[in-house]
């Protein structure tokens, strides 16, 4: 079986924004990837504009057949992201200080918060994940609350190694049958490169997979297109 690949493509803006001249071509970027196999496109539009600008989401819902956008739960992110209407909205933690989002998000204590996002969200015709760490507890509060997805954040297990991976891999194994029993479906993502991948591409519950900074690093030496196909040639579980 062969798991759904999501590119982000958030570090391809982030050169961009180096100096703002329009290279590298966001949308030349998407067509290379998904004409290289991959099922979709995943951006981040943070609060800071850090990389992913408003107008790169528009232009690429305008190209994109499958677009993921991932989001904080801010008002004015449900704004832009019900006018513009991606395939999927992940709703996730973020911090204006951090190099990259570091944990899941705590959908117990942000419960009152997100109910009413997520049903802005899923009125807009929006498909909406969570990103959330592997827990039981949150997985029963996501879908309590109306989620669709979850995305399982993966950047604990790609950090160990030995005996320490294994049983946090053990952990995302039990937490995704958890949420399949609940009927949400499961994706997984951060941190996943072309060494770790496979064993979570191996879990029969997981759909896709959103990996970004690994295939933009590949794609240094060896071109972007190449570097997503060597990607999904390891999804084929």
């Amino acid at each position: 079986m062969m798991k759904l690949l999501g590119v982000n493509i958030d570090h391809i803006a982030t050169l961009r924004q180096q100096r703002r001249e329009g290279h590298p071509d966001l949308l030349e970027s998407a067509k290379i990837v998904l004409q290289s196999g991959a099922d979709g496109i995943t951006v981040h539009l943070r609060e800071d504009r850090r990389h992913i600008q408003d107008a790169d989401v528009s232009l690429l819902r305008g190209y994109v057949p499958r677009l993921n956008l991932e989001m904080a739960a801010t008002k004015e992110m449900v704004g832009i992201a019900t006018a513009i209407r991606p395939d999927f909205c992940c709703l996730v933690p973020e911090k204006r200080e951090e190099l990259t989002t570091e944990g899941g998000l705590n959908v117990i204590t942000q419960r009152v918060q997100l109910i009413p996002v997520i049903s802005s969200l899923k009125a807009a015709g929006i498909k909406v994940s969570l990103f959330i760490d592997a827990s039981e507890e949150q997985i029963a509060v996501a879908a309590e609350i109306g989620a669709d997805l979850i995305e399982i954040h993966t950047g604990d297990y790609a950090r160990l190694s030995g005996t320490a991976r294994d049983t946090r891999l053990f952990s995302i194994i039990q937490a995704t049958a958890f949420a399949r029993r609940l009927g949400l479906r499961v994706n997984a993502g951060h941190g996943l490169d072309y060494t770790n991948v496979r064993d979570i591409a191996a879990i029969p519950e997981i759909e896709e997979l959103n990996i970004g900074f690994s295939i933009v690093c590949r794609a240094m030496f060896v071109g972007l297109s190449q570097a997503v196909k060597e990607m999904k040639s390891l999804l084929a579980v």
